[in-house]
This record gives structure tokens, C-alpha cells and sequence, in this order.
């Protein structure tokens, strides 16, 4: 047996074993020595016996999951953040700084460096007979999937034999069969591709995209510029679309040593690592006081009936260079202008306010 057909059956073993090397080794046949070797170049650290170690939540989010729960509802009961949740749903495991898909593929994102355990054009055996989450269909399913439609058997009581609903047989027929005719094991396998595609970032190979986003860089334009400009300079090459994500990963995931600098210099930001982001919860607010609602205005507002309650607004001139500042009174229409030559930021505009306000009668202030 070849070396590499034996490392790739080692990592193909790994997935299977949970992450532990002593297991993945005496399935794959190979000397534990060797195989913690492999492990440790690839960046994997062994977790020990088989399901020693989880979140003591997993089985609760199952549960919930199972039951029809979102799982932004279900993250939030077991206490996860929607990422990490998002990786229980797609089989991904976090092997120290690594993540190991259930394609086989074992991404570091301290260094960048992607391993495959399998053929990039063939999904692994573990891919293919993975049991992610019990709303996706295994193989056993597709198997009375196939022998319930040759027989004759409607959608529904398909659906009633698996406990699934009718819609689901449906998309799974009419999206695996090939010729009008349903094989189960062609339909696996057509699904393990289907879920994740080891493909190459557009931007690690040299091409006009590339280029065209270095020089884009080099101008200091942000990704999301350039993820839109692209798509105006090029509206009928489909080939030159790019995300800001992937920008920001070419940057990032890539840049490594010397190339710090160069990051740097490509951002505006000039950050050489990514900043995690906030959740809604943790931001800071805005407002130091709570914000009032237009429909909680005092019913003399709403009927116009006393004098003294106005409304203000900001005419913008073009290119934003100038404005004018408006003021309404709400019962007599009278309106007071006060013109921004300069800017219109808040402290321009309350200095143009006040004066304003001042002129008025003490009754006309309200």
C-alpha cells in the first residue's frame, strides 16, 4: 500500500475516531509513532479516547434541533454561540487550531495550510456515510426511499413510512434521480458532494481577478468596493466576481511572516489581524438616553392645537458641500431657515440653532 493511500486512510480514520490519533492509527493499520507524527504536522492535537470530551450542551441542542427548533433559538438555550452550533449541524470538528470537515479536509487557520485526507474530486468513505443530524436523510432512508418509488408507492406514504413530510421525498427524487430511475447509494454519494466543495480560493491562482484586486488594493480600496465595482467594469463575466469574504481570507489566512507588512499596507484599516465583531448585545448603544417613539408624542402635538412645537429637517446641497437648516412650527406653518455653508456636522448645525431659537418669543418655544 502506497504511503499516501495510507495517510489519507489515517486522516479518513481520524474524522471517524473523533479526533483521536491512537484510534484513527490502529484503524488505519499505521504505527502510532508515525501517526502522531502526521497529526502534529498538520497541526492536530489528539483528543484522547473517543467521546471523552463534548459539550455538555450537544445533546440538548440535538434535542431541540430535532424537535424543529431554529438553531439561533437552540444555540441560545444551550448556552453556544451560532457558529459554533452551525459546525455541530455540518459535521465540523475543532481539533485544537484546526477544523476537520466531513469531506476529509483539515483546515489550520493559524497557518493557512489545508490537508485532504481524500481525493479533492471524491468525497471520503466517512463523508458518505456520515450521520450528521437526523433531518438530513442517511443512507438506509434513501434505500426505502427507492424501493417504496419502484413499487408504486405515493410521495405520502413514503414520507409516512420515514416519519418525513411528502416535500421531502419529492425534493430528494426529483433531485438525485438520474433518467426518471432513483438509486440510493448514487444519491448518498451525490449528497456528500453536494455538501461541502474543497475547491482552490479564486484569488490563490494568478489571473486577471487577482490582478485586478491588487491593483484595486494598491489604490486603497476596501473589499466591499471592490466586490462591487467588479461587477459594473465587468457585467457580462461572470468569472470576475469576487466577495469581500474572500478577499478578506486571501489577506488574512494567507499572510503569514514577511507578509504582515504587506497586509498592512493593503487595508485601510492596516490591521494585520482580524478584529472579532460584537454581538448586538455587547455594542455599545448609541444613545446614552432611550429613544422616543414618534406614536408617544403628547396628543397638542398630534392635533396641532397649541402653538409652540416644531419640527426640524437639513436640505443638503449637492456634493454635500452646503445645506440649510429648517424649522417648522407645527400650527402656524411658520418656518425659520438657517444656512450651513461650511459643513453640517451636529455642532455646525446647533450653532446655527441656537440663534435661531433665540429670536423667538419665550411662548413660541416649546
Amino acid at each position: 500500500m502506497g504511503f499516501e493511500v495510507l495517510k489519507a486512510r489515517f486522516f479518513e480514520a481520524l474524522d471517524r475516531e473523533d479526533g483521536s490519533v491512537t484510534a484513527a492509527a490502529l484503524a488505519a493499520g499505521v504505527n502510532r509513532n508515525t501517526a502522531f507524527g502526521w497529526a502534529r504536522r498538520a497541526g492536530v492535537r489528539g483528543r484522547g479516547r473517543p467521546g471523552a470530551s463534548g459539550h455538555p450542551g450537544r445533546a440538548e441542542y440535538e434535542r431541540l434541533r430535532a424537535a424543529g427548533v431554529r438553531r439561533r433559538d437552540a444555540a441560545a438555550q444551550v448556552g453556544v454561540h451560532e457558529r459554533t452550533a452551525q459546525d455541530w449541524d455540518q459535521g465540523i470538528r475543532q481539533i485544537g487550531h484546526s477544523r476537520l470537515h466531513a469531506d476529509g479536509r483539515l483546515i489550520d487557520y493559524k497557518t493557512g495550510v489545508i490537508t485532504i485526507g481524500a481525493s479533492a474530486t471524491k468525497p471520503s468513505l466517512a463523508a458518505v456515510d456520515a450521520r450528521l443530524h437526523p433531518r438530513f436523510l442517511n443512507v438506509t432512508e434513501r434505500e426505502t426511499i427507492a424501493d417504496m418509488h419502484r413499487a408504486g408507492d405515493s410521495l405520502r406514504a413514503i414520507g409516512r413510512a420515514l416519519g418525513r413530510p411528502a416535500s421531502t421525498i419529492k425534493r430528494e427524487i426529483d433531485a438525485r434521480a438520474v433518467d426518471g430511475v432513483y438509486r440510493p447509494h448514487r444519491a448518498q454519494r451525490a449528497w456528500a458532494e453536494s455538501r461541502l466543495r474543497p475547491k482552490a480560493s479564486k484569488l490563490t491562482a494568478d489571473g486577471p481577478l487577482r490582478r485586478y484586486v491588487e491593483d484595486k488594493l494598491r489604490e486603497r480600496w476596501s473589499p466591499e468596493q471592490i466586490c462591487h465595482a467588479v461587477v459594473i467594469e465587468f457585467p457580462g463575466n461572470e468569472s470576475m466576481r469576487v466577495s469581500p469574504e474572500t478577499i478578506y481570507q486571501a489577506i488574512y489566512v494567507q499572510a503569514r511572516g514577511g507578509l504582515r507588512g504587506q497586509v498592512a499596507d493593503a487595508l485601510r484599516t492596516g490591521r494585520t489581524r482580524r478584529k472579532p465583531r460584537k454581538t448586538p448585545q455587547q455594542r455599545t448603544r448609541r444613545f446614552v438616553d432611550e429613544m422616543v417613539m414618534i406614536s408617544e408624542r403628547p396628543p397638542e402635538v398630534e392635533d396641532r392645537a397649541v402653538p409652540g412645537h416644531w419640527e426640524g429637517d437639513l436640505i443638503v446641497g449637492p456634493r454635500s458641500e452646503s445645506a440649510i437648516v429648517t424649522l417648522v412650527e407645527r400650527s402656524t406653518r411658520y418656518v425659520l431657515l438657517g444656512h450651513l455653508p461650511g459643513g453640517h456636522t451636529a455642532e455646525e448645525v446647533r450653532d446655527v440653532l441656537v440663534p435661531l431659537i433665540q429670536t423667538l418669543p419665550e411662548h413660541l418655544r416649546g
